[in-house]
């Protein structure tokens, strides 16, 4: 073996010093927001998010979709589906899914629509093969999944579940209301908060994109008058967290994931002891450490900040102002630095920095202005 001059040697270690000594650059993340509005206001606009600075740049606006309440990325984030409501949302007729294919810087080309075989046509999911898309539809109280064929497009739907029942809260809750539909890390089962009923509704996913019901002894209920409205998992596969709109608290589940059976353990609130006005919670979103989870509060128009501990539990470590009203969805990047919030009655979408040590949030910025943000989807 050769031995290297001295000179070599120092610069070899000038070079590696150097390097680790170094500043990792910015990552630019892409990032997706809809415009919840009717006719030429409804849009779906394409970001340019610096995670360092927490800068965001606009890079495109993809018109002709209306009132594209909610979003979903494809597992190869080739393509994106949205909600679409020509006819309105909510009313009489259904509304439909649009597939499209991302190019560019956001550019977005229209595949196909299929029927959303509902009305308030409010979530989207897609499996991680990327092969089944499921919806919710709250005012109809149902639930459909869809094939996906190779170039994204999506295929009529394959299943399609009436919810039933009701619940305590008169104005409310008298008939269901799908709010959302989740599909476990895993993989295997399919969970649906229905608001209307107070019920996590499971399904496992068959064979063909087909939803195949648990049946009502594994479905988890709430306290009555909760009103169960978004859910979202722990990146350690083992918790459930589900956020409650109409009592503004957070109930925490231990997922089995044999059985796809959940087992409460915790419900927190979201909101100030003190508080006594009308709130509303909305989303709920985990840190993809674990570490940190956040709620938002409409009404009182804040995010509620939480630590998780070891065994998936939450201890509150602040409540913030979201800085818009109404703050409606909520995105965490990859890296775990930012979080966005889309404040959709307020017209503005908020951006803030994580703390990596204390998961407390700080404003980067001043909120960027858009009309109706409803969701957020990170590329």
């Amino acid at each position: 073996m050769h031995k290297l001059p001295n000179s070599l040697w120092h610069t070899l270690l000038f070079l590696l010093v150097f390097v680790t000594a170094a500043p990792l650059a910015a990552e630019e993340l892409q990032v997706f927001v809809s415009s919840f509005a009717p006719g030429d206001e409804g849009a779906i606009h394409a970001y340019e998010l610096d995670t360092d600075s927490g800068s965001i740049r606009q890079t495109a606006k993809n018109k002709g979709v209306a009132q594209p309440f909610f979003l979903a990325l494809s597992p190869n984030r080739k393509n994106l589906y949205s909600i679409h409501a020509p006819a309105g949302f909510g009313g009489e007729e259904n509304e439909q899914i649009a597939a499209y294919r991302i190019s560019g810087d956001g550019e977005l080309e229209l595949l196909n629509h299929q029927s959303s075989l509902g009305t308030a046509s409010c979530y989207l999911d897609v499996d991680a093969s990327g092969k089944t898309l499921v919806v919710a539809n709250y005012s109809t109280g149902s639930v459909a999944s869809y094939p996906i064929n190779r170039d994204g497009s999506i295929q009529e739907a394959q299943s399609f579940i009436q919810h039933e029942g009701s619940s305590v809260n008169e104005s409310r809750q008298q008939a269901p209301h799908a709010h959302c539909i989740v599909v476990s890390p895993d993989n295997r089962f399919i969970y649906s908060a229905d608001l209307g009923i107070d019920k996590i509704v499971a399904y496992r996913l068959g064979k063909r994109s087909t939803l195949v019901e648990l049946g009502d002894a594994a479905y988890p209920r709430l306290a009555p008058g909760a009103g169960p409205r978004h859910l979202t998992f722990h990146p350690n596969r083992r918790h459930l967290y589900v956020i409650n709109e109409l009592l503004n608290t957070v109930t925490v589940f231990d997922y089995a994931s044999k059985s796809g059976l959940l087992s409460e353990t915790q419900t927190i609130a979201t909101l100030p002891a003190d508080f006594d006005g009308t709130s509303y919670t909305a989303d709920i979103k985990v840190t993809p450490n674990g570490r940190f989870a956040y709620g938002t509060n409409r009404g009182h128009d804040s995010l509620a900040c939480y630590r998780v501990g070891n065994d998936g539990r939450l201890a509150t470590i602040d409540i913030i102002p979201s800085l818009g009203k109404g703050p409606q969805n909520l995105a965490i990047t990859p890296d775990g630095r930012i979080l966005i919030c889309a404040n959709m009655p307020g017209n503005n979408v908020a951006i803030f920095h994580i703390d990596a040590e204390s998961g407390r949030l700080t404003s980067v910025a001043e909120p960027i202005t858009i009309t109706g943000p409803s969701c957020i989807m990170i590329r």
